[in-house]
């Protein structure tokens, strides 16, 4: 008798991840935040290059020509939440599960559960130190610190990546030994990310965590850009052991500057032979409302449960993941 109807998770990490899935909702209580629910399948999904979703129907027998409206299971509970500050709340917070095609591997699961959070009213600073709060209240131990994302490079690499050009990029990528696909071309920001992952993202996280802020203004998301020479985005992200944890924005509120981003990454997914996805949805609508200035942040608690189990796996945290679903 085969034994893949047990889980892979042991059950002491399973009462590990219980009691950690209790620290997180204890961190919000004491914050008077409120924890929500907005709807895992939705007719809008966020529109990214390089996030997949996985689509289904309402209705209808599949072999019929008519089965209803396509709808998307979400990769973030984003829009919903963003759709309920636009409705009046202030502080909220969900532990939820999200779903990226795709994505397998020791850091990644088609399924898994993300814990998302918003404030209304937090600017740049106070949205990042909620971020540093959350790492010490949830590790109990250590503490965060903060980098612009030009140091860290600039430390690692050894070029500024907010003026290199591809050409200077490339050549780094040379001189560390970084491999670079034929794929990469002239696409600047992909060369970033290759060149981050590669020899920064490594050294983040030791021994406490370090949150990066400051992005190139070209990898915004829904994150503010603020001007200057250069403009950047105001994005941060969280990593714990050279692994990234958390992504977080001073959150766009702009729906032309939204409607134009999403006509953007459109543009690149036809490129890279993907589906374009809806470019309007009811988070716009919600936006051209109003909605309030804060900040968000989304973070991957299967990540941080293996991290703070100590194992190199996140399957090795999950009862049933892909392979056992």
């Amino acid at each position: 008798m085969t034994s893949d109807y047990l889980p892979i998770a042991s059950n002491e990490l399973l009462e590990a991840r219980g009691s950690l899935l209790a620290r997180v909702r204890d961190f919000f209580a004491r914050r008077q935040f409120i924890e929500v629910e907005s709807p895992i399948l939705s007719a809008d999904i966020v529109v990214d290059r390089h996030l997949d979703p996985l689509t289904t129907t309402l209705y209808g027998d599949p072999r019929a020509p008519e089965r209803g409206p396509t709808m998307y299971l979400q990769t973030s509970a984003e829009f919903g939440m963003k759709r309920l500050l636009a409705a009046g709340m202030t502080g909220i917070y969900q532990i939820t599960r999200a779903f990226r095609a795709g994505e397998v591997g020791p850091l990644h699961n088609p399924e898994f559960t993300m814990v998302e959070w918003y404030r209304v009213g937090d600017v740049y600073a106070s949205g990042r130190q909620l971020l540093a709060d959350f790492f010490e209240h949830f590790y109990q131990s250590g503490v965060a610190r903060e980098r612009t994302y030009a140091d860290a490079f600039l430390e690692q690499v050894g070029v500024d990546p907010h003026r290199a050009s591809i050409e200077e990029l490339s050549g780094a990528a040379k001189a560390h030994n970084v491999v670079a696909p034929d794929s990469l071309g002239e696409d600047r920001d992909a060369w970033l990310e290759l060149l981050f992952t590669e020899l920064v993202q490594p050294k983040l996280g030791r021994p406490g965590a370090t949150i990066i802020y400051d992005y190139p203004a070209t990898q915004a998301a829904l994150a503010k850009v603020r001007e200057g020479d250069p403009p950047v985005a105001e994005r941060f992200e969280m990593f714990y052991q050279g692994v990234e944890l958390a992504n977080g924005y001073h959150e766009l509120t702009d729906p032309a500057a939204l409607r134009a981003r999403n006509q953007a990454q459109n543009t690149a997914r036809l490129r890279d032979g993907k589906q374009a996805l809806p470019e309007e949805s009811r988070l716009l609508a919600a936006m051209d409302a109003g909605l309030p200035a804060g900040c968000g942040v989304a973070l991957g608690f299967d990540r941080a449960v293996m991290l703070a189990a100590g194992v190199k796996c996140i399957q090795d945290v999950m009862a049933f993941p892909v392979e056992r679903a």
